[in-house]
């Protein structure tokens, strides 16, 4: 199946239908409404369900096998939020506090993306190495850490060239100034690690890990059978937020609008190539370059409005569940499936890439 055929086979999945169904509820102004406690209650379930899988496949690889593809993981979400920021800085002419909040939005790995690409490979009747989930846990923060202690360090900059062309009466209103801009690297830190996401995830995984597939066996029905019905039903909400972005997207600009396009497939096929020399399945693969490319719009809110202040929430949740998300889970999705097929097998690499450009005209 080529990489047009995989794309609209993707459409036509009903966690695809579903988020579409969603988007198009929001659009014609329909009361259509996840309620409350189902919509705080879905993200748990499907991290839950995640997390015992990793913790299961953890216990049957081994430590000593995930350390590696974990360490490149980390170094690649660090070197990928740099490169963010110089792209957005640079090119994108964004402020300092802006360039920082669009970078680690787009370091950090979204776990919505994450459940629907476990799904996307089941359809396709393959599987991945489950302890990509505990990859997934320690990723989440780390871009963030980094922006906030990049975004202090240029903040601590301006103050000191502003101290330099100032008189003492005037240092000291600086200072003042610099405590209420600076952000405690520990605060973020700690709200990162002790977010209910990232708690749910990695409290599963050592559930899983020590439960092991016997101990599974007797709660399969809730956490593995129920887990596309869960995430069907999560998707309508995700479509919802969706549909009522879109108008907000005009606001981004069409600089933006192309990083958000562009640099997630761009990250996404390297995290498959780099995956596939560590020795990943086609699976694994998969998934390791769709945490590559995949944008956090659940956690970075919550964060960054604490952490970053300055920066516009508009910029980077518009961008990443308007545009990213949308976008990987219809069209990068089955781009790095094809390509893991490929690098695995070796078979129709002009094909391919022909197809690749294909969905970019």
């Amino acid at each position: 199946m080529d990489v047009l055929e995989l794309i609209q086979a993707n459409l036509l999945t009903p966690i695809i239908l579903f988020f579409l169904f969603g988007i198009i509820a929001a659009r014609i102004k329909s009361d259509l409404k996840i309620p409350e406690a189902i919509s705080e209650f879905l993200p748990i379930y499907l991290l839950a369900a995640i997390g015992l899988h990793g913790g299961i496949e953890m216990r049957n690889t081994g430590f000593e096998n995930m350390l590696l593809p974990m360490s490149v993981a980390i170094g690649l979400s660090l070197l990928f939020t740099l490169n963010h920021y110089q792209i957005l800085r640079r090119l994108g002419k964004f402020n300092i506090f802006d360039s920082y909040a669009l970078a680690s939005t787009y370091g950090a790995v979204g776990a919505v993306h994450f459940s629907v690409g476990l799904s996307f490979l089941k359809n396709q009747g393959v599987t991945s190495e489950g302890y990509i989930a505990a990859i997934l846990a320690v990723l989440e923060p780390l871009a963030f850490i980094l922006a906030i202690f990049m975004t202090n360090m240029a903040v601590s900059k301006q103050i000191k060239a502003k101290k330099q062309s100032f008189g003492d009466n005037d240092s000291a209103k600086i200072d003042v100034g610099s405590s209420q801009t600076k952000t405690k690297l520990s605060q973020v830190l700690r709200e990162s690690i002790t977010g209910k996401a990232i708690v749910i995830l990695l409290g599963s995984i050592v559930i899983g890990y020590i439960i092991g597939e016997d101990g599974f066996e007797s709660i399969k029905i809730v956490f593995d059978e129920m887990f596309t019905g869960a995430l069907v039903i999560f998707m309508i909400e995700m479509g919802i937020i969706a549909g009522q972005r879109l108008d907000d997207i005009k606001k981004v600009g069409i600089f933006l609008t192309a990083f958000a396009i562009i640099v997630p497939v761009f990250n996404g096929i390297i995290g498959v190539l780099v995956a596939t020399m560590l020795g990943l399945s086609i699976g694994g693969a998969v998934m390791f370059g769709l945490l590559m490319a995949s944008a956090s719009f659940i956690a970075a809110p919550a964060v960054l409005r604490h952490a970053i202040p300055q920066a516009k929430p508009s910029l980077y949740i518009t961008s990443a569940l308007g545009i990213t998300f949308p976008f990987n889970i219809i069209v990068t999705l089955p781009i790095l499936f094809s390509i893991s097929t490929l690098v695995h097998t070796g078979e129709g690499t002009i094909d391919l890439f022909q197809q690749i450009a294909e969905v970019f005209r």
